[in-house]
């Protein structure tokens, strides 16, 4: 492909295009955007946008990211934005700040609850998509029927005439090839998709004459620079060291003044002096800055639109870890270092919120599990020990009315598992919407509370024997349900404190799952796995056999024990019952009742009744 190169050198009469690529989790924007900026000198082989440890280990793309890359003398700024629901709040503000977008869809799986959602945002904003229609080497492609549902998604969402008239491309991102028409088969790079982007994206626009104008809508942390601002310049010249009004949608106005600047080249950014309308930059020197803010370089001025983010659909509360365990692992360990690392985090996760009125936990609102769970992923990894109870929706009232958060449940599953899945979710309250059976395969489309969801995703794996896809999106408020009545999972309770023997494990391994292996170390009131008939029962997991000078046949039989349920973070929310904790360490992750005897237990139950 014929290319500037990484190191093609910016004037101010360059070109600049602005593109985001959007699409449902694993449809492969990611590995798109790493073939096209290979392809143009951009980046080694080896590098990935995914640059995060948690995302190379997950396949997935957690936050936004910004790069660039230079095509017949056209820049080109392109957003990777993740594909999870629980993320969505990264897509709807990168939208405003684009062109237009790229809308990647699987060839074999077709629209899914998220490129519903993201196509919708980006209608509504008046983008004219290009889709891509990606992995079309599949075995099971089947690119026509994708375009013909892609179509019907565009129509239903109420496209204008001028949308619905979207150009298509056929791409196998993995491969770096892709072509315009099918019949003609591939070309042998990504070329195809920059000539439609230049063909169909209009230039940004390039007044410079204009007093400087630009919006953040993405921020980053320094350690050095403090709070940075990743922002689209919508008119002027941006220079280094110059001075800026800020205004926010709040009345609250303050000067600033710009104290480092970078762009985007490829997947790094470049300290540069200045950066021209069009551009999408970072900024260094405005510690109060948020997303959706006015930065201008003139004193009187326009505010520009703001940019709103989705509310949190779940809490928990984080805690100082109080275990009988605690500070052996972590290296950060008190409610003061958990807090300020609370707040560290609040300056870049935007769909995250924080109630620090409490002294003895920190009430925690997200997106949805996997928000939550990423963010204590990644406090332990950094050295922190903490527990958090388990997640609840949230319920508000609006207008004398109580209301939960719902959302579109796709479920995709071999023909015969259907029964079972319609069993599951409609005692959680899942309303079957819509069923289509094509090729021995059954996408059900239900419409559920959150609360209903937390704790399925482990139970659908297993009822699917990892042959269901789950998919879902948040939708809004809607009146509350009522009472949500599913089997909750019992608990299993540590006793006694010290090893876990083969021996002990081998009779309870009988009555349930078990979380623990011979000698792992326990404590009085950890949970160590979950009983088969939903009750929690006592057990010791320490218990040795008896020694004795007398044999008897059989008696020395050897010990098989079944491989334990390691616990993740994900899978204890999902496992976890309202009175435990998930206690979070560096090296570990336990389940504890949330009073550890049952003489504790005991009096917590008296007092609530």
């Amino acid at each position: 492909m014929k290319s500037r190169g990484a190191h093609a050198k910016w004037d101010f009469f360059m070109e600049i295009r602005n593109i985001a690529i959007i699409a449902h989790v694993d449809h492969g924007k990611t590995t798109l955007t790493d073939a096209l900026l290979r392809q143009n000198g951009m980046s080694a082989e080896g590098e990935s946008m995914d640059s995060n440890d948690l995302e190379k280990e997950r396949g997935i793309t957690i936050y936004s990211k910004n790069t660039s890359l230079f095509y017949k003398d056209t820049k080109i700024n392109i957003v990777d934005t993740p594909g999870h629901s629980d993320f969505g709040s990264e897509v709807e503000r990168v939208l405003r700040s684009i062109d237009t977008v790229l809308l990647v869809v699987d060839a074999q799986e077709g629209p899914m609850p998220q490129t519903r959602f993201v196509l919708k945002k980006s209608l509504e904003l008046g983008l004219k998509p290009i889709v891509v229609i990606n992995k079309i080497d599949k075995t099971a492609a089947r690119p026509d029927w994708v375009h013909e549902a892609v179509l019907e998604l565009f129509l239903e969402l109420g496209a204008n005439n001028e949308q619905i008239d979207f150009p298509t491309i056929y791409a196998a991102g993995r491969d770096g090839k892709a072509t315009r028409v099918l019949s003609e088969g591939m070309k042998e790079d990504l070329s195809p998709i920059l000539d439609t982007v230049l063909e169909h994206v209009p230039p940004a626009t390039h007044d410079l004459e204009k007093p400087t104008l630009l919006q953040p809508f993405n921020l980053a942390y320094d350690n050095f620079l403090g709070r940075l601002a990743i922002a689209r310049i919508y008119q002027g010249i941006l220079k280094t060291g110059s001075d800026v009004w800020v205004k926010k949608h709040s009345g609250e106005e303050y000067k600033g003044k710009i104290t480092k600047l970078f762009t985007f080249e490829g997947i790094k950014r470049v300290e540069s002096k200045e950066a021209v309308a069009g551009d999408i930059v970072m900024v260094a020197g405005l510690p109060d800055i948020f997303i959706g803010d006015t930065i201008s370089g003139a004193e009187e001025f326009e505010i520009l639109p703001a940019i709103n983010i989705d509310e949190p659909t779940i809490s928990l509360n984080f805690l100082v870890n109080n275990s009988p365990f605690a500070g052996r692992e972590g290296k950060f360990v008190t409610g003061r270092q958990i807090r300020e690392r609370l707040e560290r985090e609040l300056e870049v996760n935007v769909g995250l919120k924080v109630d620090f009125s409490t002294s003895d936990y920190y009430t925690v609102y997200g997106r949805g599990e996997l928000h939550i769970a990423i963010l204590c992923e990644n406090m332990r990894r950094e050295g922190f020990e903490l527990q958090v109870s388990q997640p609840h929706a949230i319920i508000k009232e609006e207008n004398g009315v109580k209301t939960e958060p719902f959302e579109e449940v796709l479920v995709d599953v071999p023909e015969d598992m259907s029964g079972s899945i319609i069993s599951a979710l409609a005692p959680r309250k899942g309303e079957l919407l819509d069923m289509k059976t094509e090729n021995g395969s059954t996408r059900l489309t239900f419409e559920a509370p959150t609360r209903g969801l937390l704790g399925f995703r482990g139970e659908f794996v297993v009822m699917t024997k990892g042959l269901g896809i789950l998919s879902s999106r948040f939708i809004g408020f809607k009146p509350y349900v009522g009472v949500i009545d599913h089997r909750d999972v019992g608990a299993m309770i540590s006793m006694e404190a010290g090893k876990c023997l083969a021996f002990a494990l081998d009779n309870l391994q009988l009555r349930g799952t078990l979380y623990i292996e011979p000698g792992d170390e326990v404590y009085a009131g950890q949970v160590i796995g979950n009983t088969s008939k939903g009750e929690d029962i006592y057990v010791n997991p320490t218990k040795g056999k008896q020694l004795t000078n007398m044999r008897a046949s059989g008696s020395d039989d050897k010990v098989y024990l079944a491989p334990a349920f390691n616990l993740d973070i994900e899978r204890a929310m999902e496992t976890m019952n309202d009175d435990e904790y998930i206690e979070i360490t560096p090296s570990s992750v336990r389940l504890r009742k949330v009073h550890l005897t049952q003489q504790e237990r005991s009096k917590a139950l008296r007092k609530a009744v």
